[in-house]
């Protein structure tokens, strides 16, 4: 097979795999060194830069062959898909020519499992040694994980590696001994938290040997399986608490070919998968608790509200917040003010008191704030609006797409 053609193959099996992205990744240059490759400090891989800069990977499977049987899997065993598998080699130069080509950043790169988790994993570390040692590529590098792999090979994996990750693929152990029967989730939990030790002995140590800079992550998929939201992110709750992952990723299912009765035969909501994401930013960045966000007797997140909303319209005891006297991590959890214009306000009210046009300047989103806030020159009443009025008039009204925009505008 031409490698053109198992790059289209092994390319198109990469992306499902959604637990790629590189923030966190150490800042390098090559000034002074021989090699090539750079990364910024914010890192890369299918994500925007400050400056607006779209930055990319190469992202590929070593082979689409599989010895297990996933059910929601593309490339599981039973699969009728086309297969491929690179050498070593091979992945090492189109890493290199796409890198000298400006077409990429640095790399990805999974595998479906052959011959044994081992192997597997033997060649995958041996891609990221050869870019590292002989031709002294400084670019990112992300490695997944193979859980029954032997520890040592880990180890070498994060020496070459910026970011390993391990999939969880599924929120319970249930949905994965029903959809993923050779997969276990204590074994790979017990890998996580391999890692997870030896991060911790570099931090403790800085001049151990390198491993994984930019951390450890995860995926989840999500409505492959009966696993509502707050089983999902009680998941992942307990994944950044037990692991200190940097990130959880979340991926919408997909139908795939000939997909088995096991799974559903219709994706969910793409809007389900990025109220995921907003709610787990809410869980890293805000302190929210995944039980303040859905109850423990389980649901959904509203798919017509951000979750951030949501929670501050079941809480109206605590609006309106007076800005002036708040705490600052209150203050973020107004909708429409960030962390960084709650630190803006606790900054200026040192100065002087907070009036509504301040907002304005900090370009807070003043319908979503309004009802929620007290300034030194605002003062809304408390509770006059019920709260499923604030969210019909918080919800964007649904627009019918045009499907010939240019005969409209003519």
């Amino acid at each position: 097979m031409e490698l053109t053609d198992k790059l289209e193959i092994l390319a198109d099996a990469a992306k499902y795999d959604a637990s790629c992205a590189s923030s966190g990744a150490p800042k390098r240059d090559s000034i002074g060194k021989d090699g090539f490759g750079a990364t910024s400090g914010l890192g890369i891989c299918h994500s925007y830069t400050p400056d607006g800069r779209c930055v990319s990977l190469l992202k590929v499977l070593l082979t689409n062959y599989c010895l297990y049987d996933c059910q929601y899997c593309v490339n599981r065993r039973s699969s009728n898909v086309p297969r491929a598998r690179f050498t070593v080699a091979e992945v090492v130069k189109l890493t290199a020519d796409f890198y000298l080509r400006n077409y990429i950043d640095g790399l990805f790169l999974s595998s479906g499992i052959i011959q044994s988790a081992d192997y597997t994993m033997e060649q995958l570390v041996q891609v990221a040694r050869e870019l590292r040692e002989v031709h002294q590529f400084r670019g990112y590098i992300h490695l997944k994980t193979i859980p029954d792999a032997d520890p040592a090979l880990v180890a070498q994996a994060g020496r070459y590696a910026d970011r390993l990750s391990v999939n969880i693929e599924l929120p319970t152990q249930d949905s994965v001994q029903k959809l993923a029967p050779e997969k276990s989730v204590h074994t790979i939990k017990l890998a996580m938290g391999a890692i997870r030790r030896k991060l911790d002995e570099k931090a403790q140590e800085p001049r151990s040997p390198r491993f994984a800079p930019a951390g450890q992550s995860t995926q989840m998929i999500v409505g492959a399986d009966a696993s509502d939201d707050q089983q999902i992110l009680s998941t992942a709750e307990t994944l950044y608490g037990s692991y200190k992952l940097k990130r959880v990723y979340y991926s919408a299912f997909s139908p795939i070919p000939d997909s088995p009765k096991s799974v559903p035969l219709a994706p969910p909501p793409m809007l389900r998968e990025h109220r995921l994401y907003q709610a787990d930013f809410l869980l890293r960045s805000y302190g929210f608790q995944a039980s303040e966000l859905l109850p423990a007797t389980g649901g959904n997140l509203a798919l017509d509200i951000d979750p951030k909303l949501a929670w501050a319209l079941a809480h109206r005891e605590y609006f309106p917040l007076d800005l002036n006297r708040a705490a600052q991590h209150m203050i973020a959890r107004v909708p429409g003010i960030g962390l960084r214009n709650a630190q803006r306000i606790v900054d200026l009210r040192q100065l002087r008191q907070v009036r509504y046009a301040d907002l304005s300047r900090l370009r807070c989103s003043m319908k979503k704030i309004s009802p929620f806030i007290i300034t030194a020159d605002y003062f809304p009443a408390r509770d006059t609006t019920a709260s499923e009025h604030l969210r019909r008039a918080m919800t964007e009204a649904p627009q019918q797409m045009n499907l010939w925009p240019e005969l409209q505008a003519a």
